[in-house]
């Protein structure tokens, strides 16, 4: 089944409807659109399927990504568009429940499996925060995550490719006790089946492991992200449906010395072309955040600029104040 979806938002809102409670997945919540007849244009349907529903005219909408999604009576092509311009007030036309709400509180609601990777890439934050306990010990760090966590930090990435795998483990559930007592969510760099088993709440695969696959490697309701280096990367991270893409590096690093940075100009054409959101890192300083979203990223990783800070609170107040 092909179906047409349209993002309406409003600032930091957007507005969802709720399915009737005798449909497929009825009485969950989700974002309007619906069914493209055989040999309709993809963008006719999203304007008649909103005006049908909402009772607003779509003047302009951009292609956001794809989300394919098997349910066991059925499959799913959902076809996810950004509105950019639009006449009317949005309301159930149909008589169905709709509203508006923060993107933030998304997760409250229950929505159909297929929407998770929306839910996902609404929330995602404007800092990426990749861990380093080596600088500290494994003891130390943890008072030092918790204080980006006090600070607003709310996506975080578990990479300690020198601990055995049973003592990374180990330390990931604690990792993911402490994340979720701030309600962020914390990504493995592992094996996929860790997540699973540690608690996590999403996996993260280094441009090895993405390589690797021939289709996305957890379910829907994990958030999956990939380091990426070149196009053909960022291209297997959108096949994968990956939630999100890591590109670097952008600038010269002290930990990647003989790795050619791409520079922003390369770096923005390449994020503008990739079909998924994009963190910049390598040398990002708390600086390079607004650039990085004037060029169209979602935000920035970071490491040392974080874990390195002398007030750790303060600049992860800074990054995500812009």
């Amino acid at each position: 089944m092909h179906v047409a979806v349209g993002l309406v938002t409003d600032g930091d809102k957007i507005f969802i409807t709720r399915r009737c409670a005798n449909s497929h997945q009825g009485g969950k919540w989700e974002f309007p659109g619906g069914k493209i007849e055989p040999g309709e244009d993809t963008f006719a349907a999203l304007k008649r399927e909103l005006q049908e529903e909402l009772g607003i005219e779509v003047q302009a909408a951009t292609p956001y990504f794809p989300i394919h999604y098997n349910y066991p009576d059925r499959q799913v092509f959902l076809d996810v568009w950004r509105i950019t311009q639009y006449r009317g007030d949005p309301h159930g036309r149909e008589g169905q429940e709709a509203r508006w709400i923060a993107c933030t509180d998304l997760a409250q609601l229950e929505f159909p499996a297929a929407d998770y990777p929306i839910l996902h890439r609404l929330w995602l934050p404007a800092l990426y925060l990749i861990s380093d306990s080596r600088r500290f010990g494994k003891d130390r760090f943890l008072p030092a995550l918790e204080r980006a966590l006090q600070a607003g930090a709310r996506l975080i990435q578990l990479r300690e490719a020198h601990l055995p795998p049973d003592e990374y483990q180990a330390y990931a559930r604690q990792v993911a006790g402490l994340c979720h007592r701030y309600h962020a969510k914390l990504l493995l760099n592992a094996e996929p089946e860790s997540a699973l088993a540690c608690g996590a709440d999403g996996v993260h695969l280094n441009s090895q492991r993405l390589m690797q696959y021939a289709k996305r490697p957890v379910e829907n309701s994990f958030l999956l992200g990939a380091s990426c280096h070149s196009r053909e990367e960022l291209h297997q991270a959108a096949l994968l449906e990956a939630d999100f893409a890591v590109l670097s590096p952008v600038a010269p690093t002290a930990s990647h010395p003989h790795a050619q940075a791409l520079g922003w100009e390369n770096f923005s054409d390449m994020c503008v072309h990739a079909k998924l959101p994009v963190y910049a890192l390598g040398g990002m300083r708390v600086s390079d955040v607004e650039r990085a979203l004037t060029v169209g990223a979602q935000g920035v990783a970071m490491i040392s600029e974080v874990w390195g800070a002398a007030s750790i609170e303060q600049t992860v107040a800074a990054i995500l104040r812009r």
